[in-house]
């Protein structure tokens, strides 16, 4: 009885231990062992998201940073790939009307990606995926992949509009936003709780202008004295687990997708 008992326990146990990540993270590697696992068959994902970037007055300025840092760890998880340190800088111009917020030029966030990726696929890689959490990003993105093609260079980015867009639409009650909002902040309830404070979310939802946000009802962009577009009132952590997990399923089948892709 004894020894069912214990056997139990441990079955209980190993149930309950972390899964072993499948994927690798290349800042814990030295040279010597990045050198064995940057082979041309290698995929390497590169996580982009901004640290400091207005996100409404309820949610940090790190908000894109902490998604990409929880979408990074839960691709390790389930996918062969190498994971390069995260960018926290890159091409955010519809935010700096907003204290706090940054951007790169776009011909800069573009060169940076460039370089990174030129940099590791001397070694080897010709496949990587950059793990984007933002918009204006791909502006910056899709440039880059271009110049990045005629190396033979292979790159793909998530578009953070259509991943999980159905998952979204089942879920959304409000009648639209991109920023901040119902959406966002939900997934943000589910990845990172802490750092949302929903006694100060707000509907700030004001469409039908230009791209980008401003404190000034005047300018051509689209007005927003908080910064956020769109009900971050409406936000549930059972909204955020739906789309957060329609997400990873759709970033990891992108992933494989590009894992079949033979570079020129």
């Amino acid at each position: 009885m004894q020894a069912r008992a214990a056997c139990a326990l441990l079955a209980v146990l190993a149930l309950s231990l972390p899964a072993a990540p499948r994927g690798i993270l290349l800042e814990d590697l030295t040279w010597v062992e990045a050198e064995k696992i940057l082979t041309p068959d290698t995929v390497v994902v590169i996580p982009l998201g901004a640290e400091s970037k207005e996100h409404g007055p309820h949610l940090k300025l790190n908000n894109d940073w902490l998604m990409a840092e929880y979408l990074k760890r839960a691709i390790l998880l389930r996918a062969d790939v190498v994971v390069a340190p995260t960018l926290n800088y890159g091409y955010y111009p519809a935010f700096l009307d907003y204290p706090g917020s940054t951007s790169l030029r776009l011909e800069t966030s573009r060169d940076v990606v460039v370089d990174i990726c030129r940099s590791l696929a001397h070694y080897g890689p010709k496949r990587f995926y950059i793990l984007n959490t933002g918009v204006s990003t791909m502006a910056a993105l899709e440039p880059a992949a271009k110049l990045l093609a005629a190396d033979g260079i292979v790159m793909r980015f998530t578009n953070i509009l259509t991943v999980s867009e159905k998952a979204e639409q089942a879920v959304r009650q409000s009648e639209g936003g991109s920023h901040a909002d119902e959406i966002e902040t939900s997934m943000m309830l589910y990845i990172a709780p802490d750092s949302v404070e929903m006694s100060k979310a707000v509907k700030d939802y004001h469409p039908g202008k230009q791209a980008g946000l401003s404190r000034d009802p005047k300018t051509g962009a689209t007005y927003s004295a908080s910064g956020v577009f769109g009900d971050a009132t409406l936000a549930t952590r059972a909204k955020g687990e739906k789309i957060v997990t329609a997400m990873v399923n759709g970033i990891l089948a992108e992933i494989e997708a590009l894992r079949l892709i033979s570079p020129r």
